[in-house]
């Protein structure tokens, strides 16, 4: 059965958002982001200091949408305010890993991972803030999606095949993901 559907999200104090069209402009104390959303039957409004959600006669993969829409604008609101931190460990049992970031490149480079010769390398997206201190790899970013992807490429580069995961426990794993404990 369709049904009319209102939602809202509170915008907090010192976020500015903007629409224009199907663009959604959120701006903060940590920068800024834009996201565009083109979704038939799903009208996004700013008023006073709420953004509104309505979806007429919304069909269950309209419903579905609306919530996606209204997580990712919650997200943006949230990494603008507070920004997301993803961290990552190397963990080196048979052979020494060496780790730097070469940023004309916009690379990290992996180094005598498992006694290889070939260093490997994971790709680092734009708006991102890579460090290395030790064995911790900090990635700092008011976007979400850009900070959990480029901390999946570094995992990622270390991922090992055909052989057995019980022996050779060697790679960089993901241990605190966007405030969360792994």
């Amino acid at each position: 059965m369709k049904q009319d559907i209102t939602k809202e999200v509170e915008i907090p104090q010192g976020i500015a958002v903007q629409l224009d069209a199907s663009t959604v402009i959120v701006k903060g104390k940590k920068g800024g982001i834009n996201r565009t959303f083109k979704f038939r039957g799903i009208k996004i409004e700013k008023q006073d200091s709420k953004i509104m959600f309505r979806a007429e006669k919304a069909t269950r993969y309209e419903k579905k949408i609306l919530g996606t829409i209204i997580a990712h604008i919650k997200n943006m609101i949230f990494g603008v305010e507070n920004g997301f931190e993803y961290k990552l460990q190397v963990c080196s049992v048979h052979f020494p890993i060496t780790v730097h970031i070469d940023a004309t490149n916009h690379v990290v480079i992996i180094k005598n991972f498992l006694g290889e010769v070939k260093e490997r390398k994971a790709k680092l997206i734009e708006g991102v803030d890579v460090q290395i201190n030790g064995d911790i790899i900090t990635i700092n970013s008011i976007d979400k999606e850009k900070a959990g992807q480029t901390a999946l490429n570094i995992e990622k580069a270390t991922r090992v095949r055909a052989r057995d995961r019980r022996v050779f426990q060697d790679g960089i794993f993901m241990i605190e993901k966007a405030g969360d404990k792994i």
